[in-house]
Formats: structure tokens, sequence, C-alpha cells
């Protein structure tokens, strides 16, 4: 029998509803399933498989009930797996979680039937090192961002792009985005869209002390380093947004193209278009 995983948003009551029809198609389809700990709490379940250990159970696809944060969090626990993620957006915009609730069961269907597509996100390899010493790594499906605490005062970058010198500058902070990422943080700091099939990288500054630096797109197989140059207190580095590491003088971050992708479940082509009409209002006056 065929095995879902399901990974649920924290903190979304309807979810219960949600949770006992799903859990119900899939009994009634041949499905066994798998709860994460919120997924259980919803539905009184004792069963529960913290998300990190999902990816052994070896499930054939994951099912994802929330926002894009939830999203990136199953993304980055299946990273090191093929398994698609169907993501049905509960959230406030769903840039990535394109999937409405009303198309759950059709896309699901249109999964068992072997007519849903499957679209491939690159996602980027970052590593933190500190006195020349690995320290941490990780892989992210939007960005990796170096940025400031509530302190007013800047930090102190050095760039580097494929081991060149690209810039010293003071800014609130820099992000390093993939094109899926680039609708993110990227986006509300001015850097340009980029769609997700484009083999890339972002480099933006956050409101940089110079007039003259703007965002960069440089190609995906390309190697960007970040010198921590001077830090007020509270600098971080964070990862999707979700996973944080405090930064200290002397550091460097290194982010490239990740060997691992994700893999989206799609019913319908040109989802990004219709993403940026309905979320950006492209088109309208």
């Amino acid at each position: 029998m065929p095995l879902a995983a399901i990974v649920s948003k924290p903190q979304k009551p309807e979810l219960a509803g949600i949770l006992h029809e799903l859990v119900t198609w899939l009994d009634g389809h041949g499905y066994r399933y798998i709860l994460d700990p919120d997924s259980a709490a919803y539905l009184g379940s004792a069963e529960a498989i913290e998300r990190p250990e999902m990816p052994g159970h070896k499930p054939n696809l994951v099912i994802v009930l929330g926002g894009d944060g939830t999203l990136l969090a199953a993304a980055r626990a299946f990273a090191r797996t093929t398994t698609p993620i169907l993501s049905v957006n509960l959230g406030s915009l769903g840039f990535l979680t394109e999937i409405p609730l009303g198309d759950l069961y059709a896309t699901l269907q249109a999964w068992c039937t072997g007519c849903a597509g499957v679209e491939v996100r690159a996602m980027m390899h970052a590593q933190l090192h500190r006195g020349g010493k690995l320290l941490h790594e990780w892989d992210a499906l939007n960005d990796v961002v170096v940025s400031k605490g509530t302190i007013a005062r800047m930090a102190d970058f050095t760039i580097e792009i494929d081991e060149q010198f690209v810039a010293k500058f003071r800014a609130d902070g820099v992000i390093v985005a993939t094109p899926t990422g680039s609708t993110a943080y990227n986006l509300a700091a001015n850097g340009p869209i980029v769609m997700p099939n484009v083999n890339a990288m972002l480099v933006t500054p956050i409101c940089p002390h110079l007039l003259t630096l703007r965002p960069i797109v440089v190609p995906g197989d390309s190697s960007v380093s970040i010198h921590i140059e001077g830090v007020p207190n509270q600098t971080y580095l964070t990862v999707d947004g979700q996973e944080a590491v405090e930064l200290l003088l002397g550091d460097t971050v290194h982010c490239c193209r990740s060997q691992y992708s994700v893999r989206l479940l799609r019913q319908h082509p040109n989802g990004v278009f219709n993403v940026l009409r309905s979320k950006l209002k492209w088109g309208e006056r």
C-alpha cells in the first residue's frame, strides 16, 4: 500500500475537520499515512512522527496543509529524497502553496492516476565557517539571509562571487536567494523576480549605505561568500526565515547550489503567473 506523510500548520483549528476528511479519503483509496506532531494533535492521535524522521519511512507522497512557512519546513525535511510534495494553501499569500483547498482531492486523484505534474525547484546549500572551521550547514529552498537584529546600527560586509571581490559595504544585511525565493524577502528588498526554472542565484543587499549597490543575478553554479567584517549585537544568519544562528566578527557564509531539489506536485501548468496575478495583482490598474 502507498504511504502518505501529512505535515500541518500549527494553531489552525479548522485543520481538525480538514484532516478527518483527508485521512478518510486516504483510507478509502488504499493509502496508509503517517502524521507529524501537529497533524496528530488535530486528530487526537498519539502516533506522531517528528518531521526530520518522516523521510526514513519512505512515503510516496507528502501532503502539506498550511502556508509557505509550513512548506519550507517540509521541503528542508525531505530535501534529500525524491518524494513529491502536494502543498495546500491555508495561509495568507501562498506563493509556493499554489493549490487551494478546493482542489486538494482533484489533485490527489490526478496523482493517483498519474496525471499530475511534478515541478522541480532548486535548493541552495549554505555553510557557516568560524575560525577556519565549518560550524553549520543547511539546504534552503527560499533564501539565506544575513541581517542585524533590533539595534539600528548597520553591519559591514564583504561579498565575493566565485572568489572574486565584488564589494565591501555597510548595510542592514544581505539576502542570497534561489529563483523560488525571489518572491520572498528578496522581493520586499527590491530584488528582481526570477522564474523558478532559471539556473541562477540572487544577491540582494538590504538597505545598503551606497546608492550604487544593486541586486545581482549570478549563474546558478556560482559560489557566493559573505564575510562579516563588522557586526552590531544580535546579527544573525537565517535559513528560509525559520532557522537562525547568531554571527560573530570574522564569520564567513558560503552559498552555492545544493545537490538536492524539491519536487512540488502541480495539477495545472503556468502556476507562477497565476500566483503573480492573484497575489501581486499584476496587470491591474
